[in-house]
């Protein structure tokens, strides 16, 4: 896997028209070349790409990227780039943060022909559900977390369209950091190398570790 950073400069953020989600997935996904075919792409197989926008300030910006191959250096901006060693996820306990889209699924509804189907799947936007929703969830990537140390952080509502004049997007997104500790190491490798949760392809799901 490799790790890079990709560092933007406000005249850099303004020459690439980044002004939403979708604009910034634009500019990280173009800096790797399309492996998927259109086949892996509507069965919803993985990029191989997950990426976290660290935001910035007046002088510039920063996009953290995880990576399954190289990418190509860019015209804009500068890229740093370094492989994680197999050791690194060796450890039992991490500092973590991630942003997550946190959503629930509603409980079986039925059609007007009175067949049962799944419900909506819906947005969390109160601290305690995403807290629990999170811890919850945990297990499944292969980690439990520590309820004394988890904070969520900003929780925000991001919308844009893939295409002019189509559909508004709307993604829920939510910061959390805490310690987690693996439980099951195949898993939590899994989660690290293909994100966890919705939203992987517009920022959300990359875990930033740190060993403990």
């Amino acid at each position: 896997m490799i790790a890079s950073a990709l560092h933007l400069s406000r005249s850099d953020v303004k020459v690439l028209k980044i002004t939403d989600a979708y604009s910034l997935n634009r500019v990280v996904y173009d800096l790797f070349d399309d492996i998927r075919s259109d086949e892996d792409k509507q069965k919803s197989i993985s990029s191989g790409i997950l990426y976290a926008d660290k935001g910035g300030d007046f002088n510039g910006r920063k996009i953290l990227i995880l990576s399954n191959r190289q990418p190509t250096i860019p015209d804009h901006g500068e890229l740093l780039i370094k492989k994680i060693t197999d050791s690194f996820l060796d450890y039992q306990q991490y500092r973590f943060e991630v942003v997550v889209n946190p959503t629930k699924r509603n409980k079986l509804e039925r059609n007007e022909t009175g067949k049962k189907v799944s419900g909506k799947i819906i947005a969390l936007r109160k601290r305690e559900e995403i807290a629990d929703w999170f811890i919850n969830k945990a297990p499944q990537w292969g980690f439990e977390v520590s309820p004394e140390h988890l904070e969520i952080g900003t929780v925000s509502v991001k919308q844009f369209e893939k295409k002019k004049e189509g559909p508004t997007i709307t993604q829920g997104q939510a910061i959390v950091q805490g310690r987690l500790m693996v439980i099951d190491k195949t898993k939590f490798v899994q989660s690290f190398q293909q994100g966890i949760g919705r939203g992987r392809a517009f920022g959300c799901g990359l875990l930033q570790i740190v060993p403990l």
